[in-house]
């Protein structure tokens, strides 16, 4: 009991390191008792605590953010600054640019209306420093004044009128003569024209003239048009076109080995080539021809040659011609 007593009923010596005795014993182990009953009633659920009381207290609702106040201010929606910005662009630069693709559009945005300001720059006529802020010279202290350096010069009235005048010209030019901006809408057919070099009506550009190529059935005379019901069928007779179906214009001598995507004809069997060392063989040649080349006979494996158009080769009259007239000239020069 004695061991108890000396260390207190918490268990922990006394802090003066000295033990208690008589009266001072007896109010220390009532002070503590206070202590205890104080700090086991005050529980975190109870309605007293304080904390607990904080707690149960609904939250306050957060102040709205306060919209700083400007001078001159005017409030504009979002849409109305980019769209402003996608027109100078598009005038400046000929685009097609959609604000609602570019930027967020929503909300509102405060404009503060500022007159033009121009940047001067000043330079000391003693030391050519450049002032800063202040009036005076930061590498010699010189004040400045009149002879210092002033960047842009000041202009007077005259140049200043001269100026707007200017500026006036360059805006109206460039209304005028506005930037072509493309338009890739194919919707509609575009028809392009210039003005005539006389009369009223405009020039009409209709592209380059082609040549209608007709042809015709060499059984039944019935013209095959583009819009058969078989392509390259007669409609009439139901005849396939072949080398014999006549071909207005002739241009025989552009395709000797035949008109393309036509069928051998009974005339004109087209143009075969040997199979051996590839030499062809004259137009509508029969089986069994030698070849003038390896002496060959003309079989079913000599196969046909494709049709295709082929440049004509140069008359050989003319070429002789035109070597003589050379011959002779280079003589006179001589």
């Amino acid at each position: 009991m004695s061991s108890q007593a000396a260390t207190g009923p918490t268990g922990a010596p006394p802090k003066d390191g000295k033990k208690r005795r008589g009266v001072g014993k007896v109010l220390y182990q009532v002070r503590s008792v206070f202590k205890r009953g104080g700090r086991s009633k005050s529980r975190p659920g109870q309605a007293g605590d304080p904390a607990s009381a904080l707690m149960s207290q609904p939250a306050a609702p957060a102040a709205a953010p306060r919209v700083p106040q400007y001078e001159g201010a005017t409030k504009i929606p979002r849409s109305q600054i980019h769209e402003e910005r996608a027109k100078k662009l598009g005038s400046r630069f000929g685009l097609e640019i959609k604000p609602s693709e570019w930027h967020s559009t929503e909300g509102d945005v405060l404009r503060v209306e500022k007159s033009v300001r121009m940047r001067i720059h000043r330079e000391c006529h003693r030391c050519h420093s450049a002032f800063g802020v202040g009036n005076e010279c930061p590498n010699c202290q010189h004040k400045r004044c009149k002879n210092c350096t002033r960047y842009p010069p000041k202009r007077s009235e005259s140049e200043r009128q001269v100026h707007r005048e200017r500026r006036e010209a360059v805006m109206r030019r460039n209304k005028e003569n506005a930037p072509i901006i493309p338009s890739y809408d194919y919707s509609q057919k575009i028809i392009l024209t210039r003005p005539p070099k006389a009369g009223k009506q405009d020039l009409v550009f209709k592209g380059k003239p082609r040549m209608r190529v007709r042809r015709t059935c060499h059984v039944c005379d019935t013209l095959i048009t583009a819009h058969s019901k078989q392509a390259r069928v007669c409609d009439n007779c139901g005849h396939r076109r072949c080398g014999d179906c006549p071909r207005s214009p002739d241009a025989k001598k552009k395709y000797p080995y035949g008109y393309p995507n036509d069928e051998p004809g009974p005339n004109f069997k087209g143009v075969h080539a040997c199979h051996e060392c590839k030499k062809k063989f004259p137009a509508n040649t029969e089986d069994g021809t030698e070849c003038a080349n390896c002496s060959h006979k003309k079989c079913a494996d000599c196969p046909r040659v494709k049709p295709k158009k082929v440049e004509p080769e140069p008359d050989p009259d003319l070429l002789e011609n035109l070597r003589l007239r050379m011959e002779a000239l280079r003589t006179a020069d001589e």
